[in-house]
């Protein structure tokens, strides 16, 4: 049985896939809040799983500076104290901030222009942690997308709230890549198996459409929602000029590749995220 350590014992994701692959990993969870770590023997590993960090937070002049101490140096760090003891895997949770592009396709080979403290950030932490991959030292990153599931932080909260609370909401026909909190544990299970090493932007097998998922949400609570083409033309201008609006309703997605790892499709996904998962599992 591999022995996998996750930095952050309170991370959403982390538990996520402590949960998933319970009786296929011994899991140990370290807090990074202190230096308490570097005292810790990595040695007794086979993974480092790395996601730790700074999200969903907003970014202002005085927390610049814990961006960059958190998401690049800690990552650094961390991935050195790894080496040095002789872990042989190391997986990173990066994010599609690193690409700075509020609306299009990322591909494989799309260059990464962050525009954020939170994808510079990780993007640099990228580049220091891969200059330290050799043979016996294999480094997976993960970019992924909005990462959504039970109890998830984020915007998918924010989109519940508009299913709950609008009668009324705009039908538009946009494309968006999401990932399910299970389907990004499958996947990280996935690299640890194949002790996989590289760039990776898992998502979901289907892009989603906001429309349809704020449908689908209502439908969980049996609450009747309209949608309505009338705004399109509205929405569509302010997807231009709002990054807030776009971010809801534009096109942003990575480009579709294979994806066995995707256990759960959309429409389940909803109703496990607003419902009872132990009852899906079970």
């Amino acid at each position: 049985m591999k022995k996998i350590l996750i930095t952050a014992e309170n991370s959403y994701i982390g538990n996520a896939f402590a949960d998933w692959t319970y009786e296929r990993y011994k899991i140990d969870f370290i807090s990074c809040r202190t230096d308490k770590w570097k005292e810790l023997d990595f040695s007794i590993y086979d993974v480092v799983f790395h996601v730790a960090g700074i999200a969903h937070t907003r970014e202002t002049k005085e927390n610049t500076n814990l961006y960059f101490k958190v998401n690049r140096d800690l990552t650094v760090a961390l991935a050195m104290k790894a080496k040095d003891d002789g872990v042989k895997h190391f997986i990173f949770l990066s994010s599609m901030s690193v690409y700075g592009i509020e609306r299009g396709v990322i591909r494989k080979e799309s260059i990464p222009k962050p525009t954020s403290n939170y994808g510079i950030s990780k993007l640099q932490a990228e580049e220091k942690i891969m200059s330290l991959k050799n043979e016996n030292f294999r480094i997976a990153i993960l970019r992924v997308p909005m990462v959504y599931g039970k109890n998830c932080k984020g915007n998918y909260p924010r989109l519940a709230k508009v299913a709950l609370k609008l009668p009324v909401v705009p039908a538009i026909n946009n494309q968006r890549s999401m990932l399910y909190i299970d389907n990004l544990s499958e996947f990280v299970k996935v690299v640890i198996e194949n002790c996989m090493s590289g760039i990776y932007l898992p998502q979901n097998s289907e892009y989603t459409n906001t429309s349809e998922m704020i449908r689908l949400i209502a439908e969980v609570h049996e609450k009747k929602i309209v949608l309505t083409k009338l705004a399109n033309p509205l929405i569509r201008l302010l997807c231009r000029k709002s990054r807030v609006v776009n971010k809801v309703f534009g096109n942003l997605v990575f480009e579709q590749s294979k994806s066995d790892y995707c256990v759960v499709g959309l429409k389940e996904s909803i109703k496990l995220t607003e419902g009872d998962m132990e009852n899906w599992r079970n």
